[in-house]
């Protein structure tokens, strides 16, 4: 059921604060056509799916016009879908499908750099030097008595240096890609355009934006130099969240938000804005959030929690903080398309999938919103063993890195690739799966009470319906070395607790109540539970009187 607005009949301006969002890599999720990508019909074809497993809204990477030299993160045409995913009916068609569904979606949006394609860096390219269609861009005369030179010492995230040189001398800065060039967001015409495109998809229905590189569209005045590069041993991007660099989080940035929160402020149902932000420091980053900027800013530190007790605390104690000092909820992710799936961070193979399985039900169990990363839910590990003539992500060309391992269309059904990922007798996925991946697939876990595709339906329903979970406060309980207990009470008074055991050995739980989700099975000896090593379980605690 929808509304006149086309947004879920049930919308508030607040849901994002405790929503679940499920990120969807276009690319890989579903191929409706059996060319081997997936695509906006794949995603409408599975709707049924993400509104059963129970999630809120989906974040959707980017699947705008693109030469795709980043997986679409290279924009040529912001107001048009790339035909390799479809056309502006089919996503209008999806979009409507989805709020009938009671799913809302964020898009994403690319307003540091675009497409070496885009036709604005075309003029660029055929304009000269100083002209206003330059002025879009990051354009400068080198340095050195002929301007062979770079203008300065900057360093692309993708490595090498973040300056390539044009046929008339010139050198343009792209922070990632020579493909991905940076506007100059100093430019009134470069602001206005994007100003018009947050309205075109707001008109179109979308119910958010996760904003790339939010940190990164103003440079520091007069583009000095670092002063540190990798011929130090060190790269710049190493730099990220730690300490100042003149092309990130620069204070005008802040102007850009302030300029588009009227905007999403002026359509129902609370549109809202997540930003992929890094600062040197919390105090920076929750300048990002507030009534005036975003609504958001991901969480990176819990992803990059190490497995122990000390770890998750401190990156929870942080980020609740953090989220006190700015009045919003936290957000909390394991997993996204740019960094190694989380079943293997915590070890692969079977420890891995514990591990992932324990914190998942911690994660779910936390105050605030939640992002699912594609194919977590699956337990699925990242594919380590592709060959590299197969990968096609740019920063591996350069650095010998690739993220092209949790980019693994994802699994449906069958017992040999590319499972059920396109239409029987379609081409194979873009990428090749694994040829292990049989009893992860969706059809293989579907009613298997052990799979982690029923432990997170389980979580989700249980975090939807229960009033302790979402949002609400969070209270610490004691506990011996190694493990976290948590209660959560929120509108229930009775509450729920979480347990997560981090140490070597099983540890005793009573107290607490009836186990009502575990991510292992617990055995139970007259009300005194066992939690197994790396595990996590939900208590509900006997009602009072």
């Amino acid at each position: 059921m929808t509304s006149t607005t086309g947004v879920p009949s049930d919308a508030t301006d607040d849901w994002w604060r405790s929503a679940v969002v499920y990120q969807v890599y276009v690319r890989s999720f579903a191929d409706a056509d059996g060319d081997g990508t997936g695509d906006l019909q794949g995603i409408r074809s599975r709707l049924p799916y993400l509104r059963d497993l129970g999630v809120d809204a989906l974040w959707l990477t980017p699947f705008y016009r693109s030469p795709m030299i980043d997986g679409g993160y290279d924009v040529a045409d912001y107001r048009d879908v790339d035909p390799m995913f479809g056309t502006l009916a089919d996503f209008d068609a999806m979009i409507a499908d989805a709020h009938a569904l009671g799913v809302r979606i964020i898009v994403d949006i690319v307003p540091n750099h675009t497409s070496s394609a885009h036709p604005w860096f075309e003029a660029a390219l055929a304009a000269a030097p100083g002209s206003p269609e330059r002025g879009r861009y990051l354009f400068r005369d080198g340095r050195g008595p002929d301007g062979t030179e770079p203008p300065n010492d900057w360093e692309s995230i993708f490595g090498g240096p973040a300056w390539t040189r044009v046929a008339d001398g010139q050198w343009y800065l792209h922070l990632f890609d020579p493909a991905q060039p940076d506007l100059d967001w100093r430019n009134p015409e470069v602001r206005a355009e994007f100003e018009g495109v947050l309205r075109f998809w707001l008109d179109r229905g979308v119910d958010g934006f996760r904003i790339d590189v939010a940190h990164g569209m103003i440079k520091e005045e007069g583009l000095p130099d670092v002063g540190h590069s990798s011929a130090t041993g060190q790269r710049q991007v190493e730099l990220l969240g730690r300490g100042r660099l003149p092309y990130f989080d620069q204070d005008e940035v802040h102007d850009i938000y302030r300029a588009w929160r009227p905007i999403l402020d002026s359509y129902p149902g609370g549109r809202m804005a997540v930003a992929e932000a890094w600062a040197e420091s919390p105090q920076r980053l929750a300048r990002y959030i507030g009534p005036d900027e975003l609504h958001q800013a991901f969480n990176f530190d819990f992803l990059e929690a190490t497995w122990s007790a000390d770890s998750f605390r401190k990156v929870i104690d942080t980020a609740l903080a953090e989220s006190t000092i700015v009045g919003a909820p936290t957000t909390w992710v394991l997993s996204n398309h740019d960094k190694k799936r989380h079943v293997t961070r915590y070890g692969d193979g079977a420890v891995g999938l514990r591990r992932a399985r324990a914190a998942a039900l911690l994660m779910l169990a936390l105050p605030g919103s939640t992002y699912l990363y594609q194919g977590e839910e699956l337990g699925l590990p990242e594919f380590l063993d592709l060959p590299d003539e197969l990968r096609q992500d740019p920063s591996f060309l350069r650095t010998g890195e690739s993220r092209d391992g949790c980019r693994i269309p994802l699994p449906w059904s069958g017992t040999v690739p590319p499972y059920g990922f396109g239409p029987e007798g379609g081409a194979d996925g873009w990428l090749p799966s694994p040829a292990d991946w049989a009893g992860r697939t969706v059809a293989a876990q579907t009613g298997d009470p052990a799979s982690t595709l029923e432990l997170y339906r389980t979580g989700l329903g249980i975090r939807r319906a229960h009033p302790a979970l979402g949002g609400g406060e969070l209270t610490w309980l004691d506990t011996e070395p190694g493990v976290l207990a948590f209660a959560r009470a929120g509108a229930d008074p009775t509450g729920l607790v979480c347990v997560i055991n981090f140490s070597g050995t099983p540890v005793k739980i009573t107290g607490y109540g009836t186990p009502v989700v575990s991510s292992e099975p617990l055995t139970d000896a007259d009300g005194v539970f066992e939690l197994p090593v790396d595990a996590a379980a939900w208590f509900q605690p006997a009602a009072a009187g």
